[in-house]
């Protein structure tokens, strides 16, 4: 049997790999670190987290939950550590950033299929191989990728990661612990603003000096990961509406809602380090500093990371890839994660897996998994290469990619539920054959 080959140890890689190893199948699992580092990547473990340390909502009548719930019970590696690096997050599931991808990386390491090799790749092999070296894929790799579509230019977009602040250096006269709606435990600080603060600070965002990136246009941000900058110049309330929103969220002290709210939601398993939720940003270091500091919970704050912004890149893959993430050309060379133009952590572990999934069935000689479209992860798939798409952009999982269901439930929340548990019952037909 043939050695598959795993190009990147991402959160796509990482999965692809387990998902092949538990399938009997020897994996080689290529990762450029800590030879060589992108610059969004810090540490030297597998599926390490570079934004976010959520993994965002964890209810059904959520998508991206349902996408979460599908992976569990088909034996996800990324649930699994993710479930058992868990840091209270209200309605969401947030991780243990470091602790996560330890556990990850000490799952594969001790794996006795699979081999980790520490270099660079800088050519797409002969296959099998599933390539998941996401959206900083190295600039040799990068080309060559495109050569091997025979010039095929990737699409572009700007991603932008959140700052750090200790915990001990937030003002708690001027914030207190709540989940909106009280759903929950009481897991995020919640800073208020007034509408003078809000508007100095709406103003300051307008005109903080950004650093330079390269080609950067509003117009090329990934909505899901927006700069507040960048909302902030699209008009006053925009924030408000967005990651500021203050719905859902009473100040004890005033036991009303505030003008505006900055949450800020535990990125370690210990509580000592909490990130500015949606806050994304590319201003400069002591911009960031100076005008962050104007929310007053936070005048004082200290920050052990500043929010950075880079360019990520994928692949055309509707005109591409087909419905298991290969080369429409050549079905044991594939590809997973952000490279295919999924977004979001749980997504990219989605592709990894049915990729894995079915590249496992290749070799193996038997029939390819049937993700129907109403599966969250065979919807996932059947976006990422459906050939009518217009102008294909990277897309979180969401309901609306799903197919309809046949009767007509009132209410959202109900509806979405519905959706799910049709969803859970085809998996749940379908997992005695993976």
């Amino acid at each position: 049997m043939s050695t598959v080959q795993v190009i990147g140890a991402g959160l796509a890689g990482s999965e692809a790999a387990w998902q092949l190893a538990r399938r009997g199948i020897d994996v080689e699992l290529v990762e450029m670190k800590p030879a060589k580092m992108s610059p969004a990547h810090h540490s030297e473990d597998f599926a390490e987290l570079v934004c976010s340390n959520s993994f965002r909502g964890d209810r059904l009548e959520n998508a991206v939950g349902l996408l979460k719930e599908e992976l569990r019970r088909c034996g996800s590696l990324i649930l699994a550590c993710a479930d058992e690096t868990r840091v209270e997050a209200g309605g969401a599931l947030a991780v243990d950033r470091h602790g996560f991808s330890r556990l990850v990386t000490e799952r594969l390491r001790s794996c006795p299929n699979v081999r980790v090799v520490s270099r660079e790749v800088t050519q797409v092999p002969p296959g099998p191989v599933i390539v998941a070296t996401g959206p900083l894929t190295s600039e040799a790799l990068s080309e060559d990728i495109r050569r091997y579509f025979g010039g095929a230019e990737y699409l572009s977009f700007y991603d932008a990661a959140a700052p750090l602040v200790t915990a001990d250096s937030v003002d708690m006269d001027q914030a207190w612990l709540a989940s909106r709606y009280d759903r929950g435990s009481a897991d995020y600080v919640n800073c208020a603003m007034d509408r003078d603060q809000y508007l100095a600070f709406v103003e300051a965002l307008k005109t903080a000096e950004e650093a330079p990136v390269h080609g950067f246009e509003d117009s090329m941000v990934f909505e899901g990961c927006m700069p507040v900058e960048v909302m902030a110049r699209r008009g006053e309330d925009t924030l408000r509406y967005g990651p500021l929103k203050p719905v859902g969220l009473k100040d004890p002290k005033t036991g009303r809602e505030p003008y505006a709210v900055v949450q800020l939601r535990r990125d370690n398993a210990a509580g000592t380090v909490y990130n500015l939720v949606g806050f994304q940003t590319h201003l400069k270091f002591p911009e960031q500093k100076r005008v962050f500091s104007m929310i007053p919970a936070l005048a004082r704050a200290e920050f052990v990371r500043y929010g950075v912004m880079h360019r990520n890149t994928f692949l055309n893959s509707p005109q591409l890839l087909d419905r298991y993430y290969a080369d429409r050309r050549d079905p044991l060379v594939a590809f997973a994660g952000q490279l295919t133009g999924v977004e979001g952590y749980v997504e990219s572990t989605a592709s990894g897996y049915l990729c894995a999934v079915a590249m496992a069935a290749k070799v193996q000689g038997r029939p390819l998994p049937d993700f129907p479209r109403e599966t969250a992860i065979g919807a996932l798939a059947w976006y990422v290469s459906g050939g009518s798409v217009g102008s294909f952009q990277p897309m979180n999982v969401n309901f609306g990619i799903l197919p309809p269901l046949e009767r007509r439930i009132r209410g959202k929340a109900q509806k979405n539920l519905a959706i799910a548990q049709r969803a859970l019952a085809a998996i749940d037909a379908l997992t005695p054959s993976l």
